[in-house]
């Protein structure tokens, strides 16, 4: 064999190496990421969050904790047997004095399906109020709602 022969294999060696390199990085950085950073809970994406983290635990006792005791007691429905959301990602924030609105995209994924896995999103909003203080969510998406132990209201 010639030396040019080899040359090529070398460099090909190179690049698999290279491109082996960036694989194992960008799995080291996929799965490093964590939780997303904590918002200050006393702002109304905050509560959004403790509380979209809460139901998407299934821990319903502490989301109960971030609701208005009016929403509390009338539950507009909840779909228990449904899939709980995958992740809720925040869009956007309008707070005024004694009140907010916080939109969501929220994501819904399904292991089942004719090809498979899929997913989808949909936007909605929490409506917020000014309890004593505190921000208290009064109306959540459907799919978020937590309302163990409540009257389900047609």
């Amino acid at each position: 064999m010639t030396n040019a022969a080899r040359k090529p294999d070398r460099i090909l060696l190179v690049l698999l190496g290279v491109i082996g390199l960036l694989v194992v990085v960008a799995l080291a950085v996929v799965f490093s990421r964590g939780d997303p950073e904590p918002l200050d809970e006393a702002s109304p994406a905050g509560v959004v969050q403790r509380y979209s983290t809460a139901v998407i635990d299934g821990d319903l006792a502490t989301a109960e904790t971030y609701l208005t005791d009016s929403a509390r007691t009338i539950c507009r429905g909840s779909y228990f047997g449904e899939p709980r959301p995958a992740r809720v990602v925040l869009v956007s924030t309008s707070e005024r004095d004694q009140s907010a609105t916080v939109r969501v995209s929220i994501v819904n994924s399904s292991q089942d399906g004719p090809f498979g896995p899929s997913e989808y999103e949909s936007e909605d909003i929490f409506s917020l109020v000014k309890a004593d203080g505190d921000w208290k969510i009064s109306q959540a998406p459907y799919q978020l709602m937590a309302c163990t132990g409540t009257q389900v209201k047609p």
